[in-house]
């Protein structure tokens, strides 16, 4: 390779360096060292993620898009200060179909952001406003969109992963089992068509595995709000069969597998704790990962009041994230 090779190889490289921003070291008044290299290594060994930092964070909002309702779906940035990028999270929100949205599960956002992940909560349309699969396309949706704007917050969507909680653990297991779905996928995203919905891992909180026996316990326990959130939402009723995880599983459909954390309160009364056992054995034996643990003198909503319990798992949410990020690709 001649002078004039090199040279004009160094002199691309210092264009780039400065169209990218890197800075540019002048060495003995005529030679140029292109520094991004050692930036993006430098920026890379900072952000290593490690769940027991503690970071400020920035929380923000902006609009998603406007559902069949009308409502505009807005999502909640939880954005760590620091070099980053950052691991992304998004999180789905529980209230049994037909309540709640992004502010459903701020302490946990906020706890997990505060550790080094952007985690951005979305609203998701509720059955009063369309039935399934109005939801689950939502968070389709939600995850091919945060894939294109996580740079923009400074995050790494690369390995893009999911929190859920109760109903929003049930949307979460058919993202994760259902990524190519096309009944899921009907959403274009303009921005970016080519982003797919695969997700890297899901943790959850009671999620509602099994919807048809989480009807059926409250059928037998004459709860008749909760039976309305089910009839609400599953138009027809046979969706309730078609978008069950449990029977999504029995039927030894083709699905997609990642590793999964699911907790489960002992005392648990909505989705009982042999409902999460049995989906978390077929979970396994159709050849997914689980981590499974029951949380003793916990009920359904634990995590909403402060204490030893809600604070092991957020810090058991972070360690199992933690885990899946280091995982190759």
């Amino acid at each position: 390779m001649n002078e004039h090779t090199l040279g004009r190889r160094h002199f691309l490289k210092t264009l780039t360096a400065v169209g990218a921003g890197f800075p540019v070291v002048p060495i003995l008044g005529s030679r140029l060292v292109w520094a991004a290299d050692n930036a993006v290594a430098d920026k890379a060994a900072k952000t290593a993620y490690d769940p027991t930092a503690k970071l400020e964070i920035t929380v923000s909002e902006v609009e998603m898009r406007r559902n069949s309702a009308g409502r505009m779906l807005m999502a909640r940035i939880y954005q760590p200060k620091g070099a980053g990028p950052f691991p992304t999270v998004l999180d789905l929100h529980g209230g049994a179909l037909n309540a709640k949205d992004r502010h459903a599960e701020e302490p946990m956002d906020r706890s997990l952001a505060s550790s080094g992940l952007l985690v951005v909560a979305i609203d998701m349309t509720l059955a009063s406003e369309a039935p399934y699969p109005a939801c689950v396309q939502d968070a389709n949706y939600g995850v091919r969109w945060l894939k294109s704007k996580a740079a923009s917050w400074n995050g790494d969507a690369s390995k893009l992963g999911l929190y859920g909680s109760s109903s929003g653990g049930q949307v979460a297991e058919l993202l994760v089992m259902r990524p190519h779905d096309p009944r899921y996928n009907a959403i274009p995203l303009a921005a970016a068509p080519k982003v797919d919905a695969t997700v890297a891992y899901a943790a959850m909180r009671s999620p509602v595995s099994d919807p048809l026996a989480r009807f059926k316990n409250a059928e037998k326990h004459k709860r008749e709000g909760m039976m309305k959130n089910h009839t609400t939402f599953f138009v027809p009723w046979d969706t309730i069969h078609e978008s069950n995880p449990q029977e999504i599983l029995d039927r030894h459909e083709k699905i997609s597998l990642a590793p999964l954390l699911i907790m489960a309160g002992a005392l648990d009364d909505n989705v009982l704790p042999e409902i999460q056992e049995k989906f978390v054995a077929a979970y396994k034996a159709a050849g997914g990962e689980v981590q499974f643990q029951i949380f003793e003198g916990a009920e359904h909503e634990w995590v909403a009041n402060e204490g030893p319990q809600t604070d092991r798992a957020r810090e058991m949410v972070k360690a199992f994230m933690a885990r899946q990020l280091k995982t190759k690709t």
